[in-house]
């Protein structure tokens, strides 16, 4: 992979990602994936990266301003901010013009904090991608912020440093910032959520609830996996589906009879 630096359409400062495309003069599907939540853009190559090669596909690891921790000097640019989102769009611009990128198969792919925000900016942006696929996401700060125990002993502090606050101080900021809460805008993008049933760390019946308030929006593509798990993807599943949206599924079986 290659590391490239991309000038922020809102603020101007240079943003890293990393790049892989197979070297094809063909235009080919891409995967945006995205980091967890305290973690940065290295954190999912090793998951991402040997199956972008398998399946042919392009893969871009925006940074999006870092991790989601009271370290982070940037933690008031990170965690969904308007500056966040606009470097994952401006990181699949950038690729889209300067490499051969089927524009009409660009997925959105993302794990806990990936998967928060992958949703947002699939809202932000809906018309960009052709589809979004999120494992045990963080869907709602404000659920999950009083969610006992592992959310307020481990995960609590960050939010507020990063938010600037608690859902009491800055309310207008929990709720901007949680994707359960504004989902009118992914009615037309099919979404796939899963989630493991023992998640300690988000509770699964979050996703539950975000898959319900998706269907009400007439969103005929929602997809819910309530698995036999706990806080944990299955990449291999997310690139199958992608590769079947973009007609280049592997494994596809049609029954009959």
């Amino acid at each position: 992979m290659q590391e490239i630096l991309i000038e922020s359409t809102l603020d101007h400062t240079l943003q890293p990602s990393l790049f892989f495309h197979p070297g094809t003069d063909r235009a080919v599907p891409l995967v945006v994936g995205l980091h967890t939540w305290s973690y940065d853009r290295f954190n999912q190559e090793k998951n991402y990266l040997p199956l972008c090669r398998e399946y042919g596909f392009a893969l871009l690891l925006p940074e999006f301003r870092g991790p989601n921790l009271e370290s982070n000097p940037r933690k008031l640019e990170a965690c969904g901010t308007a500056l966040a989102r606009r470097d994952v769009i401006d990181a699949v611009e950038y690729v889209c013009t300067n490499y051969a990128i089927d524009r009409d198969s660009i997925f959105l792919l993302g794990c806990s904090g990936g998967g928060h925000m992958a949703l947002l900016t699939a809202e932000t942006a809906p018309e960009r991608f052709r589809a979004v696929e999120v494992w045990c996401p963080v869907s709602d700060l404000v659920k999950w912020h009083a969610f006992q125990p592992q959310c307020r002993r481990n995960y609590a502090p960050h939010i507020e440093a990063c938010l600037g606050g608690t859902p009491e101080e800055v309310p207008a900021e929990y709720v901007k910032r949680s994707p359960a809460r504004q989902v009118e805008a992914l009615k037309s993008l099919p979404v796939s959520i899963h989630h493991g049933r023992h998640d300690p760390v988000v509770p699964f019946r979050h996703s539950a609830e975000l898959a319900e308030k998706l269907e009400k929006t007439g969103n005929p593509r929602v997809y819910l996996d309530i698995f036999d798990g706990g806080h944990e993807q299955n990449p291999a599943h997310s690139f199958e589906w992608f590769a079947k949206l973009a007609g280049k599924s592997k494994d596809t079986v049609e029954i009959t009879g």
